[in-house]
């Protein structure tokens, strides 16, 4: 049972990693598509709060910043994206 808690120790921060970058790139050739009416939303900001957290927590729990970074940059894109941006128009 140590041996399976070990490699997804080892593996866990490659799956989050590839999760992200294919959501990223997933998010970047919607918005190439739309030309003008891109709704802007926190996905960026959220991932660099994401790993602030997540290196704060992975210190905390066991010494495990890898995961903690991965993890956290991944849920805060995900909170990020569901949040949109108000567009002010003030020219």
């Amino acid at each position: 049972m140590e041996n399976i808690f070990d490699f997804m120790r080892a593996a866990l921060p490659w799956i989050a990693m590839g999760l992200l970058l294919a959501i990223f790139s997933a998010r970047s050739a919607s918005k190439k598509r739309k030309n003008d009416n891109t709704d802007d939303n926190y996905g960026t900001e959220g991932m660099c709060f994401g790993m602030c957290f997540g290196t704060a927590i992975g210190t905390a729990l066991d010494n495990n910043t890898g995961i903690g970074i991965s993890l956290g940059m991944l849920i805060g894109l995900a909170i990020g994206t569901c949040m949109k941006k108000e567009n002010d128009d003030k020219n």
